[in-house]
């Protein structure tokens, strides 16, 4: 299998107005297609998500990002 084609989701924007951005990363989630992947960028180390969607079968990687912010790769292996 190649590897996935990522989608991006800067949630940053929506913190910032004090929104919770799960609904919309579960949005984003739902919607890959077969060989894609979702990048989440959050302000800070998203820990909760990473374990949620980890026991939905998920794998991650995590990068740390200038300025304190963190990117997370989403796939199915």
């Amino acid at each position: 299998m190649s590897a996935p084609k990522f989608k991006t989701l800067d949630v940053r924007p929506l913190i910032a107005r004090g929104e919770e951005p799960f609904s919309a990363i579960r949005t984003a989630v739902d919607r890959l297609a077969v060989g894609q992947g979702l990048t989440v960028i959050a302000p800070f180390l998203p820990a909760p998500l990473i374990e949620r969607l980890k026991g939905e079968g998920f794998a991650s990687a995590i990068e740390p990002r200038p300025g304190g912010a963190w990117a997370v790769n989403f796939w199915k292996e």
